[in-house]
């Protein structure tokens, strides 16, 4: 007897033997027990999933001897001819090789006769969206008002391509992907079912290759058998794939959580003597990556059966949340921009090192070594020459001001315990007194501020000062170059000033931060100094 593929061996032959698609089965079967028959079914999905078997179990299901049933029987003479691909009454069609109209009009000249075994006559035209514009036109009133012994199953893998006026016709049931937990016990009963040796990990690494479907791991699962010499092992079946050992790529992580960088090239060195495809070894980092995101953020999300779950654990507790979603995003950018490269190993090994290179890092472990060295002067809300520096800033941070600025140190302290808020304390701070004559406040402000000055927020002032003072103040405001520098240049604003312009000099000149600003167009608004 001649070897049957798996595929078509392992092919469910009634509803409760399908995989998944519970959605489907459960519409389908509720129709059949109730007697809810739509005349025209339309399934789409990807390929593999159970378009077409779904239809033929379905056609079973209306032709049983023992009658229209959600479960037939498989025993009686309509039931093994449909399994056998050889019932009169199921005319199954292959729309990619029919799709002239006079194809279709072949084939709906019969329509009208009754079935000559079964109780329905049943049209199953798979890939429909192959027919012609006119194939379509000619089918639309006979699939709208079908005789009543008719039933059409339609399957497609492209939806979109489809007319609305047959869409509007049909029952449509989207057919999902099979996810792994679906697709790895089916392939289990299968292996043992056949007394197949296997290893697991091996079964997962094809599961994961069929992408869904469950036809290409029935085929990789007869491909994988063949190779394997009739056993399936890890290696045997990562070698068939070519795809790469998880071990290398978990010691790879484990390379850059230890920031160890002769390390990180060490192991690419290895990794590039099995001529990987390195677009393939970011994505199983960026896997990786993801599940101990995951397991970081639930823990109790880990699945402790599969293999490399303790290794993931470990991780998540080595790792910072900051570092994984930092190393994620780097390699998502890398594997987007690697075709770029001029060697894929060369670009691999560069978005190795940008892991290690911008692993996020505090803002005083970086001020030291930017005040140390090409001290730079410190910008301050006037002009004045005389502005202080990094070095005389850091070294005598307590020095008093000059008599000159007493009654300006009284302004700024007054300002700063009023609660000014908004774009009126930006104006009150940048304002200087240099007089003050009982209930009026001279002040003067740089021609730089002067957009500031508006009579609303003047007026704003002198409320405040009123209900501070218990009585009516004026303020009068000039527009002219400051010779002391502003109100609130104390020693500790000149300080947290200077601190700020060396942070901000330190983040404007981080290598990711003018990357994020070329290729995001991120912008920085604010430079915050969080004290201890």
């Amino acid at each position: 007897m001649a070897y049957q593929v798996l595929a078509r061996k392992w092919r469910p032959r009634n509803f409760p033997e399908m995989v998944g698609q519970a959605h489907v089965l459960r519409a389908l079967t509720n129709a059949l027990e109730n007697n809810r028959l739509h005349h025209a079914y339309l399934f789409t999905g990807t390929r593999g999933v159970g378009k077409t078997t779904i239809a033929r179990i379905l056609a079973k299901s209306l032709n049983c001897e023992k009658g229209v049933t959600a479960f037939p029987c498989g025993q009686c003479t309509a039931c093994r001819e449909i399994d056998e691909g050889r019932f009169v009454d199921l005319i199954e069609v292959d729309a990619a090789s029919r799709t002239k109209v006079e194809d279709t009009r072949d084939l709906l000249d019969n329509v009208q006769y009754a079935p000559t075994r079964g109780r329905y006559k049943v049209y199953l035209i798979d890939e429909v969206h192959m027919l012609s514009t006119h194939s379509f036109n000619a089918l639309l009133k006979t699939l709208e008002e079908p005789p009543p012994h008719v039933k059409f199953l339609l399957a497609t893998t492209d939806p979109q391509k489809l007319p609305l006026t047959v869409l509007s016709r049909c029952l449509q049931f989207n057919l999902k992907r099979l996810p792994l937990e679906h697709i790895i016990p089916h392939l289990t009963k299968i292996v043992e079912e056949e007394g197949i040796s296997y290893e697991s990990q091996a079964l997962g690494l094809l599961a994961k290759a069929a992408d869904g479907s469950l036809r290409d791991a029935l085929s990789l699962l007869d491909q994988a058998i063949a190779y394997g010499a009739g056993s399936l092992s890890n290696s045997d079946v990562s070698s068939m794939l070519g795809t790469l050992d998880q071990n290398m790529v978990l010691e790879l992580i484990k390379t850059l959580t230890a920031l160890d960088a002769p390390g990180v090239l060490q192991r690419t060195a290895h990794l590039s003597e099995q001529n990987p495809d390195f677009f393939i070894v970011l994505g199983e980092i960026l896997s990786l990556l993801q599940q101990i995101a995951v397991c970081q953020a639930v823990p109790a999300s880990v699945d402790t059966h599969q293999p490399n779950s303790e290794v993931i654990l470990q991780l998540a507790q080595q790792l910072s949340p900051e570092d994984v979603q930092l190393f994620y995003q780097i390699g998502l950018l890398g594997r987007r921009d690697l075709p770029l490269a001029p060697d894929p190993r060369g670009g691999f090994e560069m978005v190795m090192l940008r892991m290690l290179a911008f692993r996020p890092n505090a803002v005083h472990e970086l001020q030291p070594q930017r005040t140390q060295s090409n001290p730079q002067p410190i910008p301050t809300m006037s002009s004045a020459p005389a502005a202080a520096t990094p070095a005389n800033v850091q070294t005598t941070p307590d020095v008093p001001l000059a008599n000159t600025l007493s009654s300006n140190n009284e302004w700024g302290n007054l300002v700063h315990s009023l609660g000014f808020t908004g774009l009126v304390k930006q104006l009150a701070v940048n304002c200087e007194l240099t007089l003050r004559e009982k209930n009026t406040w001279h002040l003067t402000l740089s021609p730089q501020y002067k957009l500031l000055l508006t009579e609303d927020r003047k007026k704003k002032i002198e409320e405040v000062l009123q209900k501070q003072y218990g009585s009516s103040q004026t303020i009068r405001i000039r527009i002219e170059h400051s010779e002391m520098g502003t109100s609130t240049t104390s020693p500790q604003h000149i300080q947290e000033t200077s601190q700020q312009y060396i942070v901000k000099a330190a983040i404007d000149k981080d290598p990711f931060i003018i990357y994020i600003k070329e290729k995001c167009g991120a912008q920085i608004n604010k430079v915050t100094l969080c004290h201890s």
